[in-house]
């Protein structure tokens, strides 16, 4: 299947809606610190969700608050400045785009990339999906490369 095929996809297309929601929880989480239950269940109820990914949806909000730490701790060193100055919505976007390159090897990493490019021109400042999408190429190149050495210890030594 090829990506225009898979874009076109309902199921991508469920994926790519539970994204954009998950930004914007993920953002208003960032700001209030309200409680992500709460904040799903509220976002379940007072938007307009249209056809998306429930589970996927349900998936990001749980796994990405637990991994903040972990998330952060990749982004942090691949940025030009501290991951606390840069913008909510982009943050909330890196975040998301760190969680799938680390646990969803199953999307393929152009998905992944084209998906958060796409969330920064909707929901962030003017040129911040290039900024966006060098931070995460970068952060899935250190994963690639890091994966590859788990499989094959002492190649390159």
């Amino acid at each position: 299947m090829t990506l225009t095929t898979a874009a076109k996809s309902p199921d991508h297309r469920g994926r790519s809606r539970a994204r954009r929601r998950a930004v914007q929880a993920l953002y208003q989480w960032q700001l209030t610190g309200n409680n992500m239950a709460g904040i799903r269940q509220a976002m379940l109820e007072d938007c307009d969700m249209g056809a998306f990914d429930a589970g996927y949806f349900g998936e990001l909000l749980h796994r990405i608050p637990i991994m903040v730490a972990e998330l952060d701790a990749l982004i942090e060193p691949l940025l030009d400045r501290p991951l606390r100055t840069i913008d909510p919505v982009e943050r909330a976007i890196l975040r998301l785009g760190a969680f799938e390159l680390l646990e969803r090897i199953e999307v393929p990493y152009p998905v992944i990339l084209n998906e958060a490019v796409e969330l920064a021109k909707v929901f962030g400042a003017e040129q911040s999906h290039r900024y966006i999408n060098g931070v995460l190429d970068k952060a899935g190149r250190q994963i690639s490369r890091r994966a590859a050495e788990s499989k094959h210890p002492g190649v390159g030594d």
